[in-house]
C-alpha cells in the first residue's frame, strides 16, 4: 500500500506534520477556514495551492479527491466538546462530519482503505451515545470495520490534552471477542468511557488491534517551554490586573497560588478563566502541565501563565509560539496575528500523538492490508 492520505478539515497542517514524520505523503487538504489556510501555506510554502481546497466541505466534488490509503477527518469538535454547546453531531460545526462522509460515498469505488476520526473523548457519550453510534454505523455501511482509542498529547507534552480517535479499515475480518481484546489493551488507551460504548454498540462491526502502552506522562516540562521575556516587555500584565486574576481564584486555589509566591525556586502555572452561575472564575492549574489549549471561543479563554517564587508573580496570557511548542511544532513559523495563531493552534492536533499512532497503528495496517484497487498517479502536495 502507498502511504498516501487526504486531509479533511485540514487547518493548519499539524496532521499532516506527525503523519509524514512516519513518512506518508500529502496528496490533498481540505478546511473551510481561510486564515488557517494561510497559516498552512506559510508551513508549507512550496506546495502546489490547488491541492489545498478552502470551501466546506459539503461543497466538495469527491472527484477532486485523488485515490489514496488513507483519510483523516479531524471534523470540528464545537457541538461535542464541554467547552462548546454539546449539541451533537447533527448541530452547528460538527455537522460537517455528515459532509465527509458524502465524500466518502462519492469514492466508493476507489474508497480509501483506512479512514481516521479524531475528536473529543465527549464524543464517545454525546446524545446520550447516539452520536458515537450513529458514527461507526455510517463507516460500517461503507464496509469500514472500526476501533476506537483515546491518547493523551501529556504522554508527549506537558499539556492535557486527551483526544478520541476512530480508524476504520475496509479488507479486515471483524475481532470475534472485542470487548475480551480491549480488556488487553493498556488503560491509557481504552478508557472506561471507551469501553462502555463500544460494549453499548458490540452489534457493530469492530476490528481491536494489539497497541503498545504510550510513552509515561510528561508532569513536569511546562517551565521549559515558556518564553523568558524580558521584564519590561509589554505583554506583562500591570500588577492590579495580576491581583484581579488572583481575586477570582477559589479559596483553595488561591491558597496554591500563595504557595509558590512564597516557594524559593520559580514554578510556572497556567490559569483558564471560566463563567460559573453567572460568574468569572479563574481555575489554576499548578502541575507543572498546561491545561487543554483551546480556540478564543466556544466558552474557553487564551490560556494565562503564571510565574511565581521568591515572593513575587507575574501574568500575562501564554504566547502563539508557546501553544505551538505545546502542540509538539516547536518551529512551526507564526507570521499572523496572536488570535489567528491561537486559533490555529487550538484547534489542531498534537503532532507527536499523531506520529505515534502512525508508528504504532497505522504500519501495521499497511503491511496487513493488501490493495483492493490499483491507486491513480497522483501530484503530491
Amino acid at each position: 500500500m502507498e502511504k498516501t492520505f487526504a486531509d479533511f478539515f485540514a487547518g493548519i497542517g499539524l496532521v499532516r506534520l506527525g503523519l509524514e514524520r512516519a513518512d506518508w505523503r500529502p496528496a490533498f487538504a481540505i478546511d473551510i477556514d481561510q486564515k488557517k489556510f494561510e497559516m498552512y501555506h506559510d508551513a508549507f510554502p512550496c506546495d502546489s495551492l490547488g491541492a489545498y481546497v478552502v470551501d466546506d466541505i459539503y461543497k466538495l466534488d469527491p472527484a477532486r479527491v485523488p485515490t489514496v490509503a488513507l483519510a483523516w477527518a479531524s471534523f470540528p469538535c464545537t457541538d461535542l466538546s464541554l467547552a462548546g454547546s454539546r449539541g451533537g453531531l447533527s448541530s452547528g460545526e460538527s455537522s460537517a462530519f455528515f459532509g465527509f462522509l458524502e465524500v466518502l460515498d462519492g469514492m466508493r469505488h476507489r474508497l480509501p482503505q483506512i479512514v481516521v476520526l479524531e475528536n473529543v473523548p465527549g464524543f464517545v457519550s454525546s446524545s446520550r451515545g447516539q452520536d458515537f453510534r450513529a458514527a461507526i454505523q455510517e463507516l460500517n455501511c461503507l464496509g469500514y470495520v472500526c476501533d476506537a482509542f483515546v491518547l493523551d498529547a501529556i504522554r508527549f507534552v506537558p499539556q492535557s490534552r486527551a483526544r478520541l480517535f476512530i480508524v476504520g479499515t475496509i479488507g479486515v475480518t471483524p475481532t470475534e471477542d472485542p470487548l475480551g481484546s480491549l480488556l488487553r489493551r493498556p488503560e491509557a488507551l481504552a478508557p472506561a468511557k471507551v469501553f462502555e460504548a463500544i460494549a453499548a454498540n458490540h452489534d457493530l462491526k469492530w476490528t481491536i488491534r494489539d497497541l503498545p502502552n504510550p510513552p509515561p506522562p510528561q508532569r513536569r516540562g511546562l517551565l521549559d517551554i515558556l518564553e523568558r521575556l524580558p521584564l519590561n516587555d509589554s505583554r506583562w500584565w500591570p500588577s492590579s490586573r495580576a491581583d484581579y486574576l488572583l481575586s477570582q481564584m477559589s479559596p483553595r486555589h488561591q491558597k496554591v497560588m500563595q504557595a509558590l509566591i512564597q516557594s524559593d525556586r520559580t514554578t510556572a502555572a497556567t490559569v483558564y478563566r471560566r463563567v460559573r452561575n453567572g460568574k468569572t472564575k479563574a481555575e489554576l492549574r499548578a502541575d507543572d502541565v498546561a491545561g487543554c489549549l483551546r480556540t478564543p471561543k466556544g466558552g474557553s479563554s487564551r490560556q494565562i501563565v503564571i510565574f511565581a517564587g521568591g515572593g513575587q508573580y507575574r501574568v500575562r496570557f501564554m504566547t502563539p509560539r508557546e501553544y505551538a511548542r505545546l502542540m509538539g511544532a516547536k518551529d512551526y513559523p507564526i507570521s499572523v496575528g496572536d488570535n489567528q495563531a491561537y486559533f490555529g493552534f487550538g484547534d489542531a492536533v498534537c503532532v507527536p500523538a499523531i506520529e505515534w499512532i502512525a508508528h504504532n497503528y497505522l504500519e501495521g495496517l499497511v503491511q496487513s492490508v493488501s490493495h483492493r484497487t490499483k491507486p491513480r498517479q497522483m501530484v503530491p502536495l
